[in-house]
């Protein structure tokens, strides 16, 4: 967060084999009693949403990091609390899609997280190779004049704003008081989020322009020219992460950066897993992006109502 404005960085850690897919939504209108299906379950329709770009998991409705024609961009982590998570719901992607397609501010798109939490809950499997793994969610929400994490367990959140410096979440708890009383600690302590946290924050000096937060993006971890395994996590240690391990193997599958200044929003995304080897390409979100065929894989699609 600056005083001319906010920029934004997220790699998005997802199973290896899981396709990420840049797509565009223009603005669009609906007819009153509109039903909308998202990942697992519908809810009514808006009567209009906003045009957005995402960066969206192939199989899923929701989105894991986008932008809208207003500049309010979001990423989202996943977190480990010791609330159970619910057999069905919106799930943390969905959310996402829905606050960025519904509100023109950062503070708005926060409201409509809290209230579609409140109202349907969270749940539902959020996994491309195992549909049984869920999780509850935190967010890093911006726009041009305003950024906000947004954590959460089951139904239940709390809100931070940024108002100056840096900001990190990694697939931990981090608000005080609402990460004690909610933390799994022992799911976040095996995800590395406390390490890859550290190290975000650790290059945070550096990160005053979108240039150095693309080296964050594809950081390896303090005095490493490339990924380095354990076991047990592969590379789940590091902002840029890299699968193989045999408890958890999560990699990196697409990269989001934005300079959001009032009267100038830039974005760049990859689109391509391994930030490290590939390319931030400059979009748009007020204009169509065409990358050819969406992505297709094993598994059965939830999308069967895209909007």
């Amino acid at each position: 967060m600056k005083a001319s404005g906010v920029l934004f960085a997220k790699n998005s850690d997802r199973d290896p084999n899981e396709a990420q897919l840049l797509e565009w939504h223009a603005r669009r209108h609906y007819a009153a009693g509109s039903e909308l299906r998202c990942t697992w379950i519908s809810i009514p329709q808006v009567r209009e949403t906003h045009a957005v770009l995402l960066s969206r998991p192939f199989w899923m409705w929701g989105a894991e990091m986008g932008a809208n024609e207003h500049g309010v961009t979001i990423g989202n982590e996943a977190v480990f609390t010791r609330t159970p998570v619910a057999a069905t719901g919106l799930t943390g992607m969905d959310l996402l899609r829905l606050a960025l397609e519904r509100a023109d501010t950062a503070k708005r798109a926060v409201e409509v997280i809290t209230g579609m939490l409140e109202t349907y809950g969270q749940g539902g499997g959020c996994g491309h190779e195992d549909r049984r793994f869920a999780y509850h969610n935190s967010y890093l929400v911006a726009d041009p004049k305003a950024a906000f994490v947004l954590e959460t367990a089951g139904r239940r959140w709390a809100v931070e704003e940024v108002r100056s410096g840096t900001r990190s979440i990694s697939n931990a708890l981090t608000i005080p008081g609402f990460a004690q009383e909610h933390s799994d600690f022992v799911k976040t302590r095996v995800s590395s989020a406390c390490i890859r946290q550290g190290r975000t924050l650790a290059l945070r000096r550096e990160s005053q322009e979108v240039a150095h937060l693309a080296r964050v993006m594809r950081d390896h971890g303090e005095g490493r020219n490339g990924p380095t395994y354990s076991l047990f996590t592969g590379g789940l240690d590091a902002p840029c992460m890299h699968a193989g391990g045999v408890v958890a193997s999560s990699q990196t599958t697409a990269s989001w950066l934005a300079d959001l200044r009032p009267g100038r929003v830039r974005h760049w995304a990859t689109g391509t897993a391994a930030p490290c080897t590939g390319l931030f390409k400059p979009v748009r979100v007020n204009q169509p992006l065409n990358l050819g065929p969406a992505p297709i894989g094993g598994g059965t699609s939830a999308c069967t109502g895209r909007s």
